[in-house]
């Protein structure tokens, strides 16, 4: 669990750690959008190059990116699986008794993984290269015209960031917890079906109250640093915009612009 990347900063010096975090924001928002259009493989290629090329000007490491798919390995497995078994259409490819495998099926489920890998590697590249309070700051500038509205935007982006910034800490605690457990006795591989439920229950319950403990120990920090819900607050940053912001929130539109024009031109 200590190799879980999503939601750590990496303290770099780069181009995206030197951008505005609303600027990096939406051209994420652009570059999901735009693994969501129907373009083929082309389309996949073109976005995974960007992506891939934009790792490697934040200088981080591509094992980095990597580590934050661990986790998600198994629920691309079962969506796999479960692809496999329920479409029907196209040509059959393969034959295993009462299981038959279609064309559809095995294509459908591999853009479904090439979506979420590249999704992903998206968001871990906005994470690694955003410091918290920054994306706090972006959130809530985002989020200024639903004020309006009467919309708590501040308090939204205070939670987002809190949640960001304690999926590292919380994936540390359960870690710590498993290997405690292990100390005594408990095994999360081996045994029975029953018994693998009973080892997941005393990891589940310890986490829960670590939780629940964590969240008691940051409101009573908050409060004692005057933090009021709802009440009018000053910044001593000031987001502006710069030449570079600029250039990223152009060329994540274009890629965008560009998925649409080959998927409409796919569908003729």
């Amino acid at each position: 669990m200590k190799n879980v990347t999503l939601g750590q900063y990496i303290p770099l010096d780069s181009f995206f750690h030197r951008l505005d975090p609303r600027s990096k924001i939406c051209a994420m928002m652009a570059l999901l959008i735009a693994v969501f259009i129907p373009t083929g493989w082309w389309g996949y290629l073109i976005i995974g190059t960007i992506v891939i090329f934009c790792v490697l000007v934040s200088k981080l490491q591509l094992d980095f990116i990597f580590k934050a798919m661990k986790p998600m390995l198994t629920m691309l497995l079962f969506l796999g699986i479960i692809n496999i078994l329920v479409i029907k259409t196209g040509d059959l490819w393969l034959s295993f008794g009462p299981i038959n495998i279609y064309s559809d099926a095995v294509i459908q489920t591999l853009y479904i993984i090439v979506r979420l890998m590249m999704m992903i590697m998206i968001t871990t590249l906005l994470t690694a290269t955003t410091k918290p309070m920054d994306m706090t700051l972006g959130i809530e500038d985002l989020l200024l015209p639903l004020e309006k509205l009467k919309v708590p935007t501040h308090d939204i982006a205070m939670m987002i960031s809190l949640a960001l910034r304690f999926i590292p800490t919380l994936i540390e605690e359960a870690d710590r917890i498993l290997k405690a457990q292990a100390s005594r006795g408990v095994d999360l591989e081996n045994g029975s079906l029953k018994e693998k439920i009973s080892a997941v229950l005393s990891l589940i319950v310890p986490m829960f109250v670590s939780c629940f403990q964590r969240a008691d120990d940051l409101a009573d920090a908050m409060e004692a640093r005057g933090y009021v819900v709802g009440a009018q607050r000053v910044r001593y940053k000031t987001l502006k915009f710069k030449f570079g912001d600029y250039v990223v929130i152009i060329v994540a539109n274009i890629l965008l612009g560009l998925m649409i024009y080959i998927a409409v031109r796919m569908s003729k």
